[in-house]
């Protein structure tokens, strides 16, 4: 008989993590339920492949295989119109996979039907999904089928990874204009130096003229690059992959998180980031059921920064040991006061989610206008740059000119 490892919500929210002897998954889903069990995870272990068995309990299929995180929150704005329009979860996922257009959504929407029709709650059915489903959303979902109130937390989840995608594009978009203006000067550099530079150098030499000074200058950089520029941009290269390889590994990431904690300035912009997702995160857990506990356990996860989830797990295990959260994040060091003072209030006064939500909002409107600010001093910064070096190309071009049309007259 085939056995089953499960993780399921027991009583109180607290989780429960147990092993079950069940002839088929359904049979396994059929006996947690009754045990009054919301199922997590359910993961089959040991025995052979049973005679019949169908494709949903092979696994995933080729198709979904190619699914990513960025069908996530597609496919959650499509499922909430449906339940709130009254539909059942699992008859909103069929209708989903019989309607979308979409390859990819509906590919997942037919994968999630599959295991809704073995008898898996919805929660359980995205857990075998990791690529596009998170544990936090996982866990937010099965609280909302546990308390039935799966359109809520639909909902706040939806607003939550909306606004971070807002944000995260905001980013982009900031980092556009400054990286048009490099374009093009670099591009219009190269064409100065490289085409109408040498040709100028050698209607001078023809003439026997000494350059100017600004021109010699020019000369020798251009020289410089064309000599040893393919050898620098060969390090600079080598330099990178090497970089980005050793951050992968978990001892350079976790330097290099280390790191930003010292910059002086990305820093501020590490320690705002952190706490906007850890205090967003946090309150869409609490308000949906998770236990306080589990909820932090979760968010240490939101963060991207490895050292601030470490330190952040420091923190955690000192809420499960008996203090609060405000005094246990004071002595990680890492949050400003004020983040603090505020998460104090709202453990004395029974609303901790509402606090969170309102310090989530105010450094999200701080990091708005820290990322305005950056646009606008790295704009001006890059434009001051191009002025200057554009300038100072003209200026060795024009005086070289000038003196070839004075030799001319001469």
């Amino acid at each position: 008989m085939p056995r089953y490892i499960y993780s399921a919500r027991g009583p109180g929210s607290a989780s429960t993590d147990g092993t079950l002897d069940a002839l088929s998954r359904r049979e396994a889903l059929r006996l947690l339920q009754a045990r009054g069990l919301p199922v997590v995870r359910l993961e089959e272990t040991g025995g052979a492949a049973r005679p019949g068995a169908n494709a949903g309990d092979r696994g995933p299929t080729a198709s979904s295989r190619q699914l990513t995180a960025k069908q996530r929150l597609p496919f959650l704005e499509a499922l909430v119109d449906l339940v709130g329009a009254g539909m059942s979860a699992g008859e909103a996922v069929r209708l989903l996979a019989v309607r979308l257009q979409e390859p990819r959504l509906k590919a997942l929407c037919t994968a999630l039907w599959s295991r809704l029709g073995e008898g898996s709650t919805l929660s359980l059915a995205m857990a075998e999904y990791p690529a596009v489903f998170d544990r936090q959303t996982v866990n937010l979902i099965a609280a909302g089928e546990a308390t039935g109130n799966l359109r809520e937390v639909l909902e706040r989840l939806i607003q939550h990874l909306t606004e971070q995608r807002d944000l995260r594009q905001k980013f982009l978009a900031a980092l556009a204009y400054p990286a048009l203006i490099c374009g093009m000067s670099a591009g219009l550099g190269l064409f100065l130096l490289f085409y109408l530079l040498p040709k100028l150098q050698t209607i001078l030499s023809s003439l026997g003229s000494k350059l100017p000074l600004a021109t010699r200058l020019l000369v020798g950089g251009t020289n410089f690059l064309l000599y040893y520029g393919p050898f620098l941009a060969a390090a600079l290269v080598i330099g990178v992959v090497f970089f980005l390889r050793w951050r992968q590994t978990p001892a350079g990431r976790r330097q290099s998180d280390a790191w930003q904690l010292k910059l002086p300035i990305a820093s501020d912009f590490v320690v705002q980031t952190a706490a906007l997702n850890f205090a967003h995160t946090l309150a869409v857990l609490i308000e949906n059921g998770v236990t306080t506990a589990e909820a932090l356990r979760l968010t240490e996860r939101a963060v991207n920064n490895t050292r601030v989830q470490e330190i952040l797990h420091e923190a955690t295990d000192r809420v499960i040991e008996g203090a609060s959260l405000s005094a246990s994040l004071a002595r990680t060091g890492l949050f400003p006061p004020l983040f603090l003072d505020r998460l104090t209030v709202g453990e004395q006064t029974g609303n901790l989610a509402p606090s969170l939500r309102q310090i989530a909002h105010s450094y999200q409107v701080s990091l708005s206008r820290r990322l305005d600010t950056a646009v606008r001093v790295s704009s001006g910064i890059v434009l001051a740059f191009t002025f200057s070096f554009v300038a100072f190309l003209a200026y060795a071009i024009v005086i070289a000119l000038l003196q070839v049309s004075a030799s001319f007259r001469l």
